[in-house]
């Protein structure tokens, strides 16, 4: 599934003795080799500590630092594990702050920092050398001899390749980490002594985040601790794993004992973002002759995902967070509404016109058209919604189609659509009692029509309700719900409208509409094109027939977003879901909606123009083309 689960560790340290030092490192090397870590990264000059000031100048302290790599590598020949410690090191009678990067007992080079910061507090040019032009270089240890040495070293394995920066690399201008990301680094390593000040921790996080995110890469940034001198300063054990800018995990600074944090880190979504985006692979351009990367090869005996622990959203279309969830709902009302004004503008229209069954989408399309009518300071009797009653159409939808539309203020109109159906079955020699797809068509092409010439009568543009959920499935009539004048909902998945209606509800509304939208929220998802159940309610619950919405986006999202495999988007989804939907359910329906989205393309080639509104979207002319005859996986 290519996930590998990586560690950021500090260790407790005690300044200039490396043995203590050592014995700690080992310590937490052991505890994430318990939890299957395979990968882990330790702060700047943990071996010896990063606060020994000129008596990194001293002999003996190089020698034992030294001497603290042996032992770390001796311990470590049956670990299957990638291991990043800080050390000085001495290349003829130049001082280097270097990353020493181990694996199954073997240094598998030596990476310098690049940019020695000295300003304000730190004054590390006294000791140490900068490394940005040191490449293709090696090193003698007493222990090994020609050990790759140099800034430019990618550490590639079966699962992802590596690579490393020091503290200030990341602050500067351009991180040697945009480098190693270009050169075809998933996994950065920063080995870090950041010293705390107010509010520096923030920074920090927005460093690493955004740096992640830019160079689509996962970010394992690891800070000394406590235990270093606090002669002038003080480090405060900054833990973060960061991942395409979200981050995966942090600790609570300040902590005095050991301390490590893991995370899987998805190798797979990272290799997909690269090889979609044509701006990052542009980029490599900036890797020339004087640039290039030398790669160190070596092998994972093992990469078995134990005790699957990482947090899969169920909702990745919705922030999870209400703050920002409301944020968010907000944000995509003013694309919605500012699209559709451009739109009416641009025709010369003020006018309007939707069907309103009183289901979700259809609500969340009449909402926009009302804000855009207020953004345009336009009337809103120039919005003309018309319900169209049919032969499952039920008191409750039909109640809340009136209620809603009274309440806003529109030009409200019922055409019932049950006469002219009954007519078209006679045209068509259809029985009326044969409830299958032509049934069915017949109501959702008669209402497009009504819509259409209503459109036209009135001099108004017809509003498109369907959503972007719908569109994956095909779950509309073609050339009936399929068709409109203008789309206002084409990239929005069910998951999400359901949010957005709510937040109109409980913020921009008056108790009535907000009883009302309510109650369209509690209502179960149906097109109501077929008859009523005995006791006059929905027979036809879209969830029942083709599955759960909230499982379609999560596959949705997964397969377009990260171009994940079937078998790939299912683990996720038991991992995600565990507690929801059985291994079966989740089987079905995924092979469900992988059979619908691939035979249904031909209704998405054929889609009404609709703002794009998030990362997703199914619009043949700007986001997802697909031939309409693949087949289906």
């Amino acid at each position: 599934m290519d996930f590998i689960k990586v560690a950021s560790a500090c260790p407790v340290t005690r300044v200039s003795d490396v043995d203590y030092n050592v014995l700690n490192i080992l310590k937490c090397i052991d505890d994430a080799e318990k939890k299957d870590s395979k990968f882990i990264v330790f702060p700047e000059l943990s071996i010896t500590s990063y606060t020994c000031g000129d008596l990194f100048l001293q002999d003996y302290l190089l020698k034992k630092a030294v001497d603290g790599i042996k032992t770390i590598v001796e311990n470590t020949k049956e670990k299957d594990m990638l291991i990043a410690v800080g050390a000085p090191i001495l290349k003829g009678s130049i001082l280097y702050n270097c990353a020493v990067i181990l694996f199954k007992g073997t240094i598998l080079g030596v990476v310098p920092k690049s940019f020695i910061p000295n300003y304000s507090e730190f004054y590390e040019k006294r000791w140490f050398t900068e490394g940005v032009n040191v490449q293709d270089y090696t090193l003698d240890l007493p222990f090994q001899k020609n050990i790759p040495f140099g800034t430019n070293l990618i550490f590639s394995s079966n699962i992802a390749n590596f690579g490393f920066e020091i503290c200030e690399d990341l602050w500067v201008t351009v991180p040697p980490s945009s480098y190693l990301a270009l050169m075809g680094a998933h996994i950065i390593g920063n080995l870090s002594a950041s010293n705390e000040l107010v509010s520096k921790a923030d920074y920090r996080r927005s460093l690493i985040s955004n740096q992640s995110a830019r160079t689509m890469c996962s970010y394992v940034y690891s800070s000394a601790g406590v235990h270093e001198s606090t002669t002038d300063v003080l480090f405060s054990g900054h833990l973060l794993i960061s991942e395409n800018g979200s981050m995966l995990k942090e600790n609570q600074r300040f902590q005095r004992d050991n301390e490590v944090i893991y995370s899987y880190v998805d190798v797979f979504r990272l290799k997909s973002e690269r090889m979609k985006n044509l701006s990052f692979r542009d980029s490599s351009n900036l890797i020339n002759k004087n640039k290039k990367p030398s790669f160190i090869n070596f092998e994972f005996s093992t990469n078995e995902i134990k005790n699957f622990d990482r947090y899969i959203d169920k909702h990745p279309f919705v922030p999870s967070n209400e703050h920002e969830r409301d944020i968010r709902c907000r944000e995509i009302f003013n694309i919605q509404a500012s699209s559709l004004a451009k739109r009416l503008e641009h025709t010369h229209l003020n006018k309007a016109v939707v069907g309103i069954s009183g289901g979700l989408d259809s609500t969340l399309a009449l909402l926009v058209i009302v804000k855009t009518f207020e953004l345009l300071g336009l009337d809103r009797k120039n919005i003309i919604t018309i319900t169209m009653p049919g032969f499952g159409t039920t008191d409750r939808t039909y109640k809340n189609a009136l209620d809603l539309c009274k309440e806003l203020g529109t030009d409200l109109r019922e055409i019932n659509i049950v006469k002219a159906s009954l007519q078209h079955f006679k045209d068509i020699g259809h029985d009326k009692d044969i409830h299958d797809v032509t049934y069915e068509n017949v109501q959702a092409r008669e209402r497009t029509q009504i819509l259409m010439d209503l459109a036209n009568k009135e001099g108004g543009l017809l509003i498109g309700t369907g959503d972007l959920s719908e569109l994956a499935l095909g779950w509309c009539t073609y050339n009936g719900d399929h068709m409109s004048m203008y789309s206002v909902n084409p990239s929005i998945p069910k998951t999400l409208v359901r949010y957005l209606v709510k937040y109109v509800a409980q913020n921009e509304s008056n108790k009535i509409v907000s009883d009302t939208l309510m109650d369209i929220l509690d209502t179960p998802v149906s097109p109501e094109l077929l008859p009523k159940d005995n006791n006059g309610e929905i027979a036809q619950k879209t969830e029942d027939i083709v599955g759960p919405y909230e499982l379609h986006d999560f596959f949705l999202y997964h397969f377009i977003k990260n171009g994940s495999t079937k078998e790939r988007i299912e683990f996720l989804a038991k991992a995600a879901f565990k507690n929801e939907y059985s291994e079966e359910e989740i089987k079905k329906w995924l092979d469900k909606f992988m059979y619908r989205f691939f035979t249904q393309q031909f209704k998405r080639s054929a889609l009404p123009d609709g703002p794009k509104v998030g990362s997703i979207s199914l619009s043949p002319r700007g986001d997802f083309r697909m031939p309409s005859d693949a087949q289906p996986w």
